[in-house]
């Protein structure tokens, strides 16, 4: 059984954080897995940095540069999550545009992740409509296929995005990129969440814009999980060393998840 799967199974509402690998220090990333992981984290969202990511806002994108500066590639990235996986179940879920991922053939980039121990994979450039080799090939390896659904997605386009998904689908919460917002769960964002709980098969999570307590909580009551990224990210981003990197991750997870420090 998948990992994501028998996360699914609980039954219970998920946090995913997601970080940018080699952010903000060199050698950070494997200690800020396990203390995510360790701090109560669901699933793990790993981006993989790229000179041009258009669903990212300011926050992402500059984390991305700083991690491309500090030496990290998809070699990298699956050596990481392989010495991860030696004590840790939490599912990885990668994020990368197509040009990362289609440059070295879609098998061999598939068959490398799931060797490593990733679980999923969520490619935002990449619409369903033109998926289908991906998913054959996914199929065939296990790994699960995450796409978007949009505030403006059709009823149709939903239940199609439903289907194509393995195990769940993502919800952007708001037309743009990636970045925190004060404002979050007002109407418009309820209406959405109406939208995909009506046309949707399958669980969803949330994501863009969710960086407070208060607004995982929000999310909670209409989706399975709330996706913090940029918040996180933002944080760590005035870590001077890696032992800071970890204490600002665990503390500020635990806040969003438990209302407190666990």
């Amino acid at each position: 059984m998948n990992r994501i799967e028998r996360v699914l199974k609980k039954g219970e509402k998920m946090l995913i954080p997601y970080i940018t690998p080699e952010f903000p220090l060199p050698g950070v990333t494997l200690q800020l897995l396990e203390a995510l992981a360790k701090s109560g984290a669901d699933m793990i969202e790993v981006g993989i940095p790229f000179s041009d990511p258009i669903a990212d806002g300011v926050t992402i994108q500059n984390s991305s540069l700083v991690a491309l500066k500090n030496g990290i590639t998809l070699k990298k990235i699956f050596d990481l999550v392989s010495l991860f996986r030696r004590n840790f179940d939490t599912p990885i879920i990668l994020m990368g545009y197509a040009n990362s991922i289609i440059s070295g053939g879609f098998e061999k980039f598939i068959f490398d992740a799931v060797n490593s121990g990733v679980d999923g994979l969520i490619v935002p450039d990449l619409p369903v409509d033109e998926a289908e080799n991906l998913i054959d090939v996914s199929k065939t390896y296990g790994l699960s296929n995450i796409f978007l659904v949009a505030p403006n997605s059709s009823e149709e386009r939903i239940k199609l995005i439903s289907e194509k998904s393995t195990h769940f689908i993502y919800c952007v919460s708001i037309t743009g990129v990636t970045g925190e917002r004060e404002n979050f769960g007002d109407g418009e964002f309820v209406n959405f969440m109406s939208k995909v709980r009506k046309f949707s098969t399958k669980p969803f999570v949330v994501g863009f814009g969710i960086s407070k307590r208060e607004h995982v909580l929000k999310v909670w009551d209409w989706a399975m999980g709330a996706v913090v990224g940029s918040a996180l990210i933002k944080k760590l981003s005035n870590a001077s060393d890696v032992s800071m990197c970890v204490k600002i991750a665990s503390e500020f997870l635990s806040e969003l998840k438990y209302g407190s420090f666990q």
